[in-house]
């Protein structure tokens, strides 16, 4: 399993490197067209230099020409002037001259005439391929720049996934030497595994071989010794106690919990309601205070004022039930007392709404109730079979609700706002309506959370309805459920003296433990007893007869001691084994007591036996405890970067949230400056056009004032 999902990662990461790949082809295409482009735009830019140099060449020496014409024409003005003095005195004589140096003038201020014009057109075509070549080179050189930008970048992009392609190979590389690794273990794994799983099946094989004659050996016993069946019959079974289960009340206790808070929300926005459409009559159509309302909402009223008394007892209900549900009890629906009262208030209330129904409908306040009959049902005509109907039900009751009032919430807010733009709508008016809309809304996600909340568990309800046997049909009356909860007390009550009576024979039990070790003890200080003895005798025989006999009086007195504690330890004929702390030892009569080296070469063999034994597990005390201290270390460490993650979690959410709200402000902002721009712009508009219409009123009166001129030029 584990090497699929390691495959199937290889192979994503394969996919997205030919992804990659792919896209770095077509940027390095990219690349090279806009390298190609930029190199052709260079090529036209340098064509272009050229011409313009053509140009300026021919500019010069069309200027060097026109300079030369300038001076040919001041030349033959000077000419001129000195020709015509003497015209003057040789005018008689010199008519033919006169009339030749006319003709050389006119053909003079032709060729000038025309050398201007061509000159001035020169000019004229000059600037405008001065213009055009300024234009054409900047345009060239904002797209060489931009060209050049989009180089860098598509350069960058390159390098940025070329990189990225090596991370990606070496990352592969090393996923796969772990994977290799890890499909090596894996095999390990899977080898051991079958070797365990051969041993498995040899014990199961085992088991069922014991297991078969342990239920053959159990069927006899049953058919011999139990009298009858009390699980077959569902009567007899519903006093039976159940087995416990702490996870199931654990969910039934937190499902209650949930509910409370859903009814409390609900019953907090009937409240609510009832108070403000109270409120509501009293001011409209007519004001309590200025004038008598009518008897009919008199009574609407009066009623309505009555709406607690019928709606706290819902909240009470859950709650008492939220209560009843404990750790200790069995909470299925025969032992659920409580949600019979709870049952009950919801009726009442129901039956309130119907009563105030007929009122609602005259105000054109249209209320629904929904139909919760069901919930009256009597227990002993209702069958286990009807159990799931029966919730699904409720269910789709509860969806109705949820679907009533959110039509009543959209009919009340239209005539809300119908209301409000009425000219007699008072404020008072006004705020009761928006207080009622509110409470609408408030009910309305209410009954949708409670619809909600009860789908997503109805599936649980229908499983733990009953803790009787599922082949029954028939009901099982809460008086046996009442029953059985009385026989599970005795039962835990039993249980507790048994747990007594149990630490009572522990207790006996180690008292008879210390008894032995004591005994022991008694035993190894008669052996110690003997040896001092048997040194005393020793050291008798070395010493003087006077002295000898004084230690003889002295041993004497000893031996009748113990003499008198070998016929105490004669009265336990049998062997005693003692399991103190130092182990177990078996103490026989003074008849079968061997001599005193081979006791204590006993005691010495089970000591150092005991002292192994406690050495060894001291060893492996420590290797846990060093095992469990790593593994705090290893989760102190753990939490202390969980807390440090949280802070800078913390932090960031912070600087987020200022970045947020400083993102609007310039928002705000740029708005507003976007605003008075767009203000400004239609000012500058509006004088614009009326400046324009001042010029254009001007050019009709200089239109008018040159017709006039060129009617007088024409008459004159």
């Amino acid at each position: 399993m584990a090497s699929a999902e390691l495959q199937g990662k290889y192979q994503k990461l394969a996919q997205e490197y030919s992804k990659l790949r792919a896209q770095n082809q077509v940027l390095k295409k990219g690349v090279v067209d806009e390298q190609a482009n930029s190199a052709a735009l260079k090529e036209q830019l340098k064509m272009k230099d050229q011409s313009l140099r053509k140009l300026q060449q021919e500019m010069d020496s069309l200027t060097f020409r026109n300079l030369q014409l300038a001076k040919r024409v001041e030349l033959l003005q000077d000419e001129l002037s000195l020709s015509e003095p003497r015209g003057k005195k040789n005018k008689k004589s010199g008519e033919s001259s006169s009339q030749l140096s006319q003709e050389q003038k006119s053909v003079f201020d032709e060729d000038l005439q025309k050398k201007i014009e061509e000159n001035e057109r020169l000019h004229i075509q000059f600037f405008e391929a001065d213009e055009q070549h300024k234009h054409v080179e900047a345009e060239l050189r904002s797209r060489l720049a931009d060209l050049e930008t989009e180089a860098a970048q598509h350069q960058a992009v390159v390098d940025g996934l070329t990189r990225k392609y090596m991370e990606t190979i070496e990352k592969l590389q090393n996923d796969k030497a772990k994977l290799e690794v890890k499909s090596q273990t894996l095999e390990k794994e899977a080898k051991e595994c079958r070797l365990r799983t051969e041993e498995c099946q040899l014990q199961l094989k085992n088991l069922h071989e014991d297991l078969s004659g342990r239920l053959e050996e159990s069927l006899s016993i049953i058919s011999e010794k139990v009298p009858f069946n009390d699980t077959k019959y569902s009567q007899y079974n519903a006093l039976n106690v159940p087995l416990h289960n702490r996870r199931h009340q654990l969910k039934m206790r937190d499902i209650a919990g949930q509910a409370l808070a859903f009814v409390q929300d609900l019953v907090t926005a009937l409240l609510n309601f009832h108070t403000y459409t109270e409120q509501r009559i009293q001011i409209f159509p007519v004001d309590s205070a200025i004038d008598t309302i009518s008897p009919l909402n008199q009574k609407f009223s009066q009623y309505l004022h009555e709406n607690a008394s019928y709606v706290r007892p819902l909240e009470e209900g859950m709650l008492h039930l939220f209560e009843s549900i404990t750790e200790d009890t069995v909470t299925v629906l025969e032992t659920t007392v409580k949600l019979k009262t709870f049952s009950e208030h919801l009726t009442s209330y129901i039956c309130f709404l119907r009563k105030i129904l007929p009122y609602q409908l005259k105000r054109y306040l249209p209320l629904e109730v929904c139909d919760f009959g069901f919930l009256g049902t009597e227990p002993d005509g209702l069958l286990r079979t009807n159990y799931s109907s029966v919730l699904t039900n409720v269910g789709a009751a509860l969806h109705g609700f949820h679907d009533v009032m959110k039509d009543i919430s959209k009919h009340y807010s239209q005539k809300a706002t119908i209301e409000h733009e009425l000219p007699t709508a008072t404020q008072k008016l006004i705020t009761t309506n928006d207080c009622i809309l509110s409470s609408v809304v408030a009910l309305t996600n209410g009954a949708g959370k409670i619809a909600s909340f009860y789908s997503n568990n109805v599936d649980y309800f229908i499983a733990s309805l009953s803790y009787g046997p599922k082949a029954a049909s028939g009901f099982i009356s809460p008086l046996s459920a009442e029953c059985m909860l009385q026989y599970k007390k005795k039962a835990a009550a039993y249980m507790k003296s048994l747990r007594k009576v149990q630490q009572s024979l522990e207790k006996i039990s180690k008292l008879e433990q210390e008894k032995e070790h004591w005994m022991l003890e008694a035993q190894l200080a008669k052996i110690k007893l003997e040896k001092e003895n048997q040194r005393i005798a020793d050291k008798l025989k070395s010493t003087s007869s006077g002295q000898l006999a004084g230690l003889a009086q002295d041993s004497a007195a000893v031996s009748n001691a113990a003499g008198q504690d070998e016929a105490a330890a004669k009265a336990v004929p049998e062997p005693v084994q003692s399991t103190s702390l130092i182990g177990i030892l078996t103490r026989t009569s003074d008849s079968e007591v061997p001599d005193v080296e081979s006791r204590e070469d006993l005691i010495k063999n089970h000591y150092m036996a005991r002292i192994v034994e406690l050495t060894s597990q001291l060893q492996l005390a420590d290797s846990k405890s060093v095992h469990f201290y790593a593994e705090c270390r290893a989760l102190s460490k753990r939490l202390a970067l969980a807390e440090k993650s949280k802070e800078t979690l913390t932090e960031e959410m912070k600087l987020a949230s200022q970045n947020i709200s400083r993102l609007q402000d310039e928002l705000t902002t740029t708005k507003r400056s976007y605003e008075d721009q767009l203000s400004m712009m239609s000012d500058h508009l509006c004088s614009m056009n009326e400046t324009l219409s001042k010029q254009r009123e001007e050019i009709d009166t200089l239109k008018m004032s040159s017709k006039g001129n060129s009617k007088k030029n024409k008459s004159r």
